[in-house]
């Protein structure tokens, strides 16, 4: 039994003849019945009673249920193959966030190396909504990032949480002080990452319970936001594991759901390669986050 066999029994059954199934096969129908018989000999039984309309036997109908099955299960298991084979020379293509970014991914491509120093590996950086896309549309192996508001497509494997941070001058009215009431930052110009950030979606909630409209300024890159708060008026919202100059500092603000799950976000629906390479890379980074976790109280394991 082959891939072409299987393929001639489910065009016949699209087209309803096997002159019309060789017809959009471009093959020769002696061709088609020929692959239909050995097919039928191979399986043991016959698929079609014979005669100018195709009528498929009781096992014929019973091989025509499942034809779709073996033949995604034959492309799976040509592609783990080959993939398998592969695996030494070939390339991963990795998303991440921009925390990711900084030390995780850079130590995990190390460590990897020393194991496939033949592997190339392509990193892309970019907020959830982004990655996720190319999650999507199968442009990224796989990528380390937030949870989408929606799962159906993807299969999400949480690592630790993430903080929300508030940032300040350290000669704002509001530095030093304990408790700060989300209302009081209100009064005060806010800096925070783009639309599509990790924690837009959690200001937005927070901001619509209040009747006042901050002054909102946005910024793609998360780690420029202390640059922008440096002399300046304004609060700025980070991750906890954002870096900060000397002259930069938290402030304790009250908020509501302030921590944030980061994790391994695959597609759905569809049969994963599970590759050494890959399964190894995603091993590297988990043990990197829970040694920097175990060094950093900011990661929430």
């Amino acid at each position: 039994m082959d891939l072409k066999e299987l393929m001639a029994f489910k065009t016949i059954l699209q087209e309803g003849t096997f002159s019309r199934a060789a017809e959009k096969l471009n093959y020769a129908q002696s061709t088609i019945t020929n692959q239909i018989q050995r097919l039928e000999k191979e399986l043991g039984i016959q698929l079609f009673h014979r005669g100018w309309e195709v009528e498929l036997t009781s096992a014929g109908q019973v091989f025509a249920a499942e034809i779709d099955n073996l033949i995604q299960h034959w492309n799976y298991v040509s592609e783990l193959t080959k993939a398998l084979q592969h695996d030494e020379i070939g390339t991963l293509h990795i998303g991440g966030i921009e925390s990711m970014m900084e030390s995780v991914l850079p130590n995990a491509l190390r460590k990897f190396h020393e194991q496939k120093p033949k592997m190339a590996c392509n990193f892309i950086q970019g907020n959830t909504d982004s990655l996720s896309q190319l999650v999507l549309q199968s442009e990224l192996d796989f990528a380390i990032c937030g949870e989408p508001s929606d799962l159906s497509f993807f299969y999400f494997e949480p690592l630790y949480h993430e903080k929300i941070a508030f940032i300040v001058d350290e000669n704002h009215p509001l530095s030093g002080r304990d408790d700060i009431s989300f209302r009081e930052i209100l009064e005060y110009p806010i800096i925070a990452g783009g639309r599509t950030c990790l924690y837009y979606l959690r200001l937005a909630k927070q901001f619509s319970r209040f009747e006042s409209k901050p002054t909102l300024s946005t910024i793609s890159q998360i780690s420029a936001i202390p640059h922008f708060i440096r002399k300046n008026p304004g609060v700025g919202v980070v991750l906890d594991s954002t870096s900060l100059m000397t002259d930069i500092i938290k402030i304790d603000v009250e908020l509501s759901e302030p921590f944030i799950q980061v994790g391994i976000l695959q597609r759905r629906n569809r049969e994963y390669l599970a590759t050494s390479s890959k399964k190894l890379f995603i091993q590297i980074i988990k043990e990197e986050i829970e040694r920097i976790s175990n060094a950093n109280p900011t990661l929430h394991i």
